[in-house]
């Protein structure tokens, strides 16, 4: 299983979220500070929706300690981009844990320090709010919303795309 999380870890640093999510099960459970729990193809639409986000920008992940057995892993990675509300430069720190079944990813979960990260990404208001419920609260509220905005504009393409609209 090294080799499926190095695969997923790969496509992500080319942005390719179709072979990233050809790492997860159908079932598939993902879950972060930022977005919360994500199941199935939702979880998939937000790995798109971020590797469009970054195409022709400054996006960089490195990864390492990838471990592994046939039925858990773990892998730690950081994230390099500019946060694009703000303008400001982020260098995120991740813990990944992972659970496997029939061959792909069902359980992905990744952990890392929102005060940090929201320090970093909005200055000083992230430094002052976000270590509170109320920041990941909204947070979560508006990275979700982003990402039905997102799904609601791959149903467009894919009905334009086939004569529908």
């Amino acid at each position: 299983m090294d080799k499926l999380i190095e695969t997923f870890y790969k496509a992500f640093g080319d942005l390719d979220a179709e072979i990233m999510c050809s790492c997860y099960h159908d079932d598939i459970v993902f879950e972060d500070p930022a977005f919360g729990v994500l199941k199935g193809k939702r979880a998939g639409n937000m790995w798109r929706m971020l590797c469009d986000s970054q195409k022709d920008k400054d996006f960089k992940i490195i990864y390492s300690e990838i471990e592994a057995n046939s039925d858990k892993g773990s892998a730690k990675w950081e994230a390099f981009y500019t946060f694009s509300k703000t303008g400001r430069k982020v260098h995120n720190k991740i813990q990944a844990d992972f659970e496997f079944k029939d061959g792909k990813i069902i359980k992905h979960t990744d952990h890392f320090n929102l005060h940090k990260w929201a320090r970093q990404a909005m200055g000083i208001k992230g430094f002052m709010i976000g270590r509170t419920r109320y920041f990941k609260n909204k947070l979560r509220y508006q990275t979700n919303n982003l990402l039905t905005k997102y799904e609601s504009s791959l149903q467009h393409k894919k009905a334009t795309y086939l004569g529908l609209k």
